[in-house]
């Protein structure tokens, strides 16, 4: 299945990077690959991971990348939507109210 990442996703991803550029660019050039390819393995078996607790009925599911949450959607395609460190509240990104 296609693996296609949003804007939001995209910019996450950039910014992942040039938090860990700081301290080592080549590192973050390995690490920003790294969560690439975690996101694009999710074509392989897009219904591998649960789906946000408490909040199923939003399709919205959640893979664990090292200290990263890595969150989709599946329909024709999956939907990365946002790549966030786990420390950050994420229902306030998700689910707007």
């Amino acid at each position: 299945m296609i693996v296609i990442l949003a804007d939001s996703a995209e910019a996450e991803l950039e910014a992942i990077g040039d938090w860990i550029a700081k301290d080592s660019p080549m590192r973050a050039i390995r690490f920003v690959r790294e969560l690439r390819d975690a996101c694009e393995k999710l074509g392989k078996r897009p219904k591998a991971y649960a789906l946000v607790p408490h909040r199923e009925k939003s399709g919205i599911r959640k893979r664990t990348y090292g200290n990263y949450l890595i969150f989709y959607t599946v329909t024709d395609a999956v939907n990365v939507i946002h790549i966030l460190h786990g420390a950050r509240a994420y229902e306030g990104i998700l689910f707007p109210e």
